[in-house]
């Protein structure tokens, strides 16, 4: 019945059909404008992780500002006069952009140690770097020296500093809570556009002043916009390559124009339509998804080879009968075989749909919507266009048998034993390579070194204290007292503050915070540490090296000028809420850095050697969310695969209705989706957010290879009755479709090593090795399995 509605409504009205597909790809075509590309940090973190609302709860209440880093090292030195003017010059023409709000360099920074005044005078009145009659020799000493600004504003060596550059607030977007979701998206597009612009002007300040020595941009803001240009160039470079590559090959196939006309037109309907609908769903393209229209191509033309290369065979069985004959015969030997191949791959990326993070699922449903309009287009288009065209430009000049495919056929034939041999070598190294298996990574390590991005981010790593950071959260009993040191209050100035204050800063709190920053400090992988133990450092220097006690630390704490508080005081403690905040930087460029362990070990001590409570503490960040990330990911997609592989042989039970078959069927697959984990593995490479995704995708697509060999061997072993003599018939056909889609398929994604994004170019580079190592287990496995297993019967 379902033939009859096919054949009655799309093949006999080729017409109305095309004139509703122009339609609908107009129509969707026009929606295209909506479509979104979105690089922000929230792309890469679990949905509804509660690190990230308490990440923001600590930036609520410390404070925290957007901003830019420029790192700069002169040509002269760093205490040399050019290099002083030079950065004074740079300082004030990035002060005068309009989107910036205050720029922070070593010439901003309170010299405390300038002068003999009070210490009170001091506090108020501080000199600068700026300063003309201050000793700046002295000053670069002071700094040098600093327990808050060394291998912080400046490199241990003194040759390199930082210049932060705050954003100004965007007000706009600070009072949206009761937008509709809509706006919220309006604004957060025009605060990317609006961070596009900025970075671009920032760079050509930093080009005009290129000649006074290294200058490399950082922060998030940079990053977020290179991640964007990195997605639309992969988007652009990979449609383009993968489309030129899908073109030759359809010429070297086929030599026929309309063989190249016709899957081409399928593939742009099938992508047109679907960005329409991202743009209607409003789903926004990530790194991560930035390969979906490649990939679309990719299997939209994999349906359309396998229906091209069926419509031409038959044709040449039946060179009598029409093209309406030919196609409704074509269509209903090709429907089920194609229907379970997008079945199969569309489960493989809907198990991507688990993982939790919402770019991920994003691109599992992504995929899965996509394979649904290429299938639909492909039995809907094809045959259409098919039926405009006459039999004489459609046909074909005889074809000879693919050297390549009966290669493989003979190999299976009559070297089974070997076969077998490599199968059980390539089983043992997978399971060896598995073992090895990890998911720790860098984030620096994701961008090609010769990015702005990643010279930036190493420079900050090697010398100005790290990139990554992590927050440790020290909570203090509620009701505490203690009784305040009073000697030597007169020479600070003592008088009677707020109880609140007063009574705060108790040796107890003062000695948790600085053993913690100590320990901490002692670790490895750690670079800069900041904490309110930095600032008791200063204040200890500036008292003769003498302990503060703490009324003297209270009295401190109440004479600082708001000004200075604001900025090196405040992020560092919360008497309101009575807690202390212990600011470190990781060095995300270490060789061997195991993050997940390095959070293990920081828990363990700091209830163990430092004898904290589990109530006292709390460890939050951006190091946090991201080993959340990538311990989410190894256990739901590694996990998964289990489900992927119960599903598609399930599938296969159904479709062909043999249980031997359904597993001769995925074995193949099976083994060149866990041997290219073991590769992987074995090779050290570890697991990110694109790679791990492969084991799954791979057997998604590469089962559309077994699921045509069977069922076109099943098709004609039930005429010949020979597994010999079919197994040959089928390498010289259906083979012959398999190996032309797995060139375009393992082609198409070897177009992704181009991208400057190192997942990227992994996940093309192992994808494309597993579709190949797919390709040859089915042409040379599955036959042998097949003559063994022998699942069709018994032989006449």
């Amino acid at each position: 019945m379902l033939s009859n509605l096919y054949q009655n409504t799309v093949l006999k009205n080729p017409k109305a059909i095309f004139a509703l597909l122009i339609i609908a790809v107009l129509s969707f075509g026009y929606y295209s404008k909506d479509f979104r590309l979105d690089a922000s940090s929230e792309t890469l973190l679990i949905e509804g992780d509660p690190d990230l609302s308490y990440l923001e709860e600590i930036k609520e209440r410390y404070g925290s500002k957007e901003f830019l880093i420029l790192t700069y090292t002169p040509n002269e030195g760093m205490v040399s006069d050019a290099s002083v003017n030079n950065l004074l010059s740079l300082k004030y023409k990035i002060q005068t952009l309009n989107w910036v709000h205050s720029v922070i360099t070593i010439l901003d920074i309170p010299l405390l140690e300038n002068s003999d005044a009070p210490i009170q005078e001091r506090l108020e009145n501080f000199k600068t770097l700026k300063d003309e009659d201050v000793d700046k020799e002295k000053g670069f000493k002071e700094i040098f020296n600093s327990p808050v600004f060394k291998n912080f504003i400046i490199s241990e060596d003194g040759k390199t500093s930082g210049i932060l550059i705050y954003i100004k607030p965007n007000e706009k977007l600070e009072n949206i809570e009761n937008k509709s979701k809509e706006e919220i998206e309006i604004y957060k597009d025009l605060i990317k556009k609006q961070n596009h612009e900025n970075i671009i002007e920032i760079r050509n300040v930093i080009k005009s002043y290129e000649d006074i020595g290294k200058i490399y941009l950082g922060g998030i803001p940079m990053i977020a916009d290179d991640m964007m240009t990195f997605i639309k160039s992969d988007i652009i470079v990979f449609g383009l390559g993968v489309l030129l590559f899908i073109i030759a090959t359809l010429w070297f196939v086929f030599r026929k124009l309309i063989w190249i006309l016709v899957p081409i037109s399928s593939c742009f309907f099938s992508v047109v339509i679907m960005m329409g609908l991202l743009g209607i769903v409003g789903w926004k393209v990530t790194v991560i998804s930035s390969n979906f229209i490649a990939l679309m191509l990719i299997l939209t033309i994999a349906m359309n080879i396998h229906m091209s290369d069926r419509f031409l065979q038959i044709k040449k069985d039946f060179p009598n009968q029409n093209n309406f004959e030919i196609l409704n015969l074509t269509t209903s030997k090709m429907f089920m075989p194609i229907l379970y191949t997008v079945l199969t791959t569309i489960f493989a990326f809907l198990s991507l749909v688990f993982s939790g993070i919402k770019p991920i699922i994003d691109f599992g449903w992504m995929m899965t919507i996509g394979l649904a309009v290429s299938f639909i287009i492909t039995f809907t288009l094809l045959p259409s266009l098919l039926n405009f065209t006459s039999t004489k430009n459609i046909s074909l000049q005889e074809e000879k048998n693919s050297k390549i495919t009966s290669f493989f056929g003979e190999l299976s034939l009559n070297n089974k034993k070997t076969i077998f041999g490599i199968t059980g070598i390539v089983i043992i190294l997978s399971i060896l390579g598995i073992s090895r298996l990890e998911v720790e990574n860098s984030f620096i390590n994701y961008f090609n070194k010769n990015t702005e991005i990643y010279k930036g981010m190493k420079l900050i790593d090697d010398e100005l204290g790290g990139t990554t950071p992590l927050e440790i959260i020290l909570k203090f009993p509620k009701k505490e007292t203690q009784s305040l040191e009073e000697n030597e209050a007169d020479d600070w100035g003592a008088e009677e503050e707020g109880n609140e204050e007063k009574y705060w800063f108790t040796k107890d709190k003062m000695d948790k915070i600085t053993s913690v920053h100590n320990y901490l400090d002692s670790l490895p992988q750690v670079g800069k540490v900041l904490s309110f133990s930095s600032i008791i450092d200063i204040g200890t220097q500036l008292n003769n090296n003498k302990p503060l006690g703490t009324l003297e630390m209270a009295v401190l704490y109440s004479k600082i000028p708001q000004s200075l508080k604001t900025e090196i005081v405040d992020p560092y403690i919360s008497i309101k809420d009575n807690e202390a905040r212990i600011n470190l930087r990781i060095i995300d460029s270490q060789e061997n850095l195991k993050r997940n362990d390095l959070i293990n070990k920081i828990n363990y001590d700091l209830k163990n050697k430092i004898g904290l409570q589990e109530d006292e503490y709390k460890i939050g960040g951006v190091l946090i969310l991201y080993n959340n990330l990538l311990q989410s990911l190894f256990k739901s997609q590694i996990l998964s695969l289990g489900l992927v592989m119960a599903g598609i042989f399930a599938m296969f039970v159904i479709l062909f209705k043999n249980i031997k078959l359904s597993v001769i069927g995925v074995v193949p697959n099976f083994i060149a989706a866990i041997f290219i984990l073991g590769i992987i593995g074995l090779l050290g490479i570890p697991l990110d957010m694109m790679t791990i995704t492969i084991a799954s995708i791979t057997i998604g697509i590469a089962v559309d290879n077994s699921i045509h060999y069977i069922y076109r061997f099943r098709e004609e072993f039930n005429v010949i009755k020979d597994y010999t003599k079919t197994i040959r018939v089928c390498h010289s056909t259906v083979g012959v479709a398999i190996l032309n889609t797995s060139i375009t398929i393992i082609f198409g994604f070897s177009i992704l090593i181009f991208s400057k994004f190192i997942p990227t170019i992994y996940f093309g580079m192992f994808t494309g090795l597993a579709m190949l190592l797919a390709m040859i287990f089915v042409l040379t496995l599955l036959p042998c399995l097949i003559l063994i297993v022998k699942p069709f019967g018994k032989e006449l």
